[in-house]
């Protein structure tokens, strides 16, 4: 009786990198691409609302992410343009848009929540509508939408993350018209027989002169 021993399946070596290098690749986009859109639609809402006295009566006021900080707004384009321009460079330019991905959404997060408790946009609005300088909101309420704003921003640093550690296995846009320098070999011209038409045909489609001349 005849035994077969079963031999294992080889592992292709480079089939983990890649599938870790797709599935970063894929994470990182989605994370970028709504954390930015993220960022950019809480900065449109309203961040804060208050009241100024006026002429002895109290006047709503409201004030949006952009009127309190642009900077979130700001960093939520430039880590969007970061992002895709990592495709477009390699090795140490591709570490170095990484890394600023990365801080655009450090410095979103931080900007987000520093606006959390900021008043100043209101006292600046509440200043204008009473005409006073010295005038202050009152009534100060803060909404949701600055913690929005820094969950945006969280996405935004987790794709920074994700192109400083897998970036190197991503594919480049530009990578199948470069060239490495290396010289090519040049073509030898093919030998035309005069006496076959075709031969001749295939020289001038070639943009050679079949004479020789």
């Amino acid at each position: 009786m005849e035994y077969v021993t079963a031999v294992p399946h080889p592992r292709n070596p480079a089939a983990g990198p890649a599938r870790s290098g797709r599935r970063s690749l894929a994470a990182a986009l989605l994370c970028g691409a709504l954390g930015a859109a993220v960022a950019l639609l809480a900065t449109r809402q309203e961040w804060s609302e208050g009241t100024a006295t006026v002429a002895g009566g109290a006047f709503p006021l409201t004030a949006k992410g952009s009127d309190v900080t642009g900077v979130p707004a700001a960093l939520a384009i430039v880590g969007l343009a970061a992002l895709v321009a990592v495709f477009a460079v390699r090795r140490a330019g591709r570490f170095a848009v990484a890394a600023l991905l990365t801080l655009c959404g450090a410095g979103t997060v931080a900007a987000a929540l520093a606006g959390a408790s900021d008043s100043s946009a209101l006292d600046d609005k509440a200043a204008e509508a009473a005409g006073d300088t010295s005038a202050t909101v009152d009534a100060l309420t803060h909404t949701a939408w600055p913690y929005v704003a820094a969950v945006g921003g969280a996405l935004l640093l987790l794709a920074g993350l994700l192109a400083l550690r897998y970036g190197r296995l991503w594919p480049a846009m530009s990578g199948r018209y470069e060239r490495d320098g290396t010289p090519r070999p040049r073509r030898r011209p093919q030998t035309v027989d005069p006496d076959r038409p075709e031969d001749l045909w295939k020289a001038l489609d070639r943009g050679e002169d079949p004479t020789g001349a």
